[in-house]
């Protein structure tokens, strides 16, 4: 079943009886399906909540505006060229040291589940280096999170030929172009699985005023890009704070603009 509606959608988010589709527990060691059966995301029941407490007390350690600063700063000494800004950011902060060609190696099938054997060589290599711990596989899930979605997000904001402050352009970003368009849930009870169209229910008409139209200028909108609920997401406020800084480097950078046609990126 696939859901549209803004109001559908919010109400299965908040109901804790459907949960992420299972995911495979028999995967070898150190490869992306193992590291998928050990994270919070793709988790349910007390291994979730233990799982996210333990992601939610790491991330209390890290100010997003730093993570900001840190951002704006490392965009403009690449000269505007920023992909893979927010997964080195990140990985400064939490003390990892990781190549940027692995995490993104690894982010590849991370969210869809697709696993092939440069994901898995990826996940070997950062086993190797960052530990296989609960707490390393923490910091692993935030560094694959960072580079699929955050990279997505700043992507999506780049098409928009738009001069609005960095704050409202990504937040419109969030609601009209989420760089993750569908959401799935399995209730519990009878397995049946539910595909959240967050796109559709973004633009949602008896919620939103001119759904199609980008506007920045919108204001706080109830986009559900970050989930509702039971498991909204628990990084939102680092997300658009490494977005935000990469936004404040390209606009600050010498002959670049932090809005770009889609021909130019």
């Amino acid at each position: 079943m696939v859901i549209t509606r803004h109001d559908e959608a919010r109400a299965v988010l908040a109901d804790p009886r459907y949960v992420p589709p299972p995911v495979r527990q028999d995967a070898p060691p150190y490869t992306l399906g193992w590291l998928r059966a050990r994270v919070s995301r793709f988790s349910s029941g007390e291994t979730h909540a233990e799982r996210r407490r333990a992601l939610e007390e790491r991330l209390a350690e890290l100010d997003p505006a730093a993570l900001r600063r840190s951002a704006r700063e490392a965009t403009l000494e690449r000269g505007g060229d920023w992909t893979g800004v927010p997964t080195q950011v990140l990985a400064a902060a939490l003390g990892v040291a990781v190549p940027v060609s692995l995490v993104e190696a690894a982010a590849t099938g991370y969210l869809s589940g697709e696993e092939t054997p440069e994901a898995d060589a990826a996940v070997a290599g950062l086993t190797a280096l960052v530990g296989d711990g609960p707490p390393a596989v923490t910091d692993l899930t935030l560094l694959l999170q960072a580079h699929a979605a955050t990279e997505a997000l700043i992507t999506n904001a780049l098409t928009h030929d738009d001069r609005a402050g960095v704050e409202g352009l990504l937040r419109e970003t969030l609601r009209h172009d989420p760089p993750l368009r569908a959401s799935r849930r399995v209730e519990q009870a009878t397995g049946e699985e539910v595909v959240i169209d967050l796109v559709a229910a973004n633009r949602d008409p008896a919620v939103f005023a001119d759904p199609e139209r980008f506007d920045p200028a919108r204001g706080e909108t109830p986009h559900l890009t970050f989930g509702h609920g039971v498991r909204p997401c628990p990084a939102s406020a680092h997300a658009l704070a490494l977005a935000a800084g990469v936004l404040d480097g390209l606009r600050a950078a010498p002959g670049r603009s932090a809005s770009l046609p889609e021909e130019e990126l």
